[in-house]
């Protein structure tokens, strides 16, 4: 079986995604020593999740309401309404509103500053379509 074990993000200002990913996730960036790429840490060694990587976007930005074209990682959040308005605040925006995942949680779709989607998900096993 196949099993995601790395990440990329693609950035037109790498600078400015390292900002925005550090501050919204509280994501550490590593310039790796090879060229343009800085490892990407998510969280503590030995706990569940992967780490992954930014490096400079090759081409266009993505056109707004274009189809996604990638895979879509989604980030486990311990408030999700706490971080929608973090993204705000962060200048990025919502693809996709708060929705129930009923038994598993509550989800949203977020765009960076660069216009990459990204999901975030907090755990609450009563989420439902009345709660909503």
């Amino acid at each position: 079986m196949g099993r995601t074990v790395h990440f990329e993000i693609h950035a037109s200002a790498p600078k400015a995604l390292i900002d925005f990913y550090g501050k919204m996730f509280d994501w550490s960036f590593s310039k790796w020593e090879g060229g343009e790429y800085w490892l990407v840490g998510t969280g503590e060694v030995g706990a569940p999740g992967i780490n992954g990587g930014l490096l400079p976007r090759r081409g266009p930005r993505p056109e707004e309401g274009a189809s996604v074209n990638a895979f879509v990682c989604t980030v486990d959040v311990e408030d999700l309404d706490k971080s929608l308005a973090q993204l705000k605040e962060l200048k990025g925006t919502v693809a996709v509103p708060r929705m129930p995942i009923p038994g598993v949680g509550w989800l949203a779709y977020a765009k960076d500053p660069d216009g990459n989607i990204f999901g975030m998900m907090q755990t609450d096993a009563s989420a439902s379509f009345e709660g909503a």
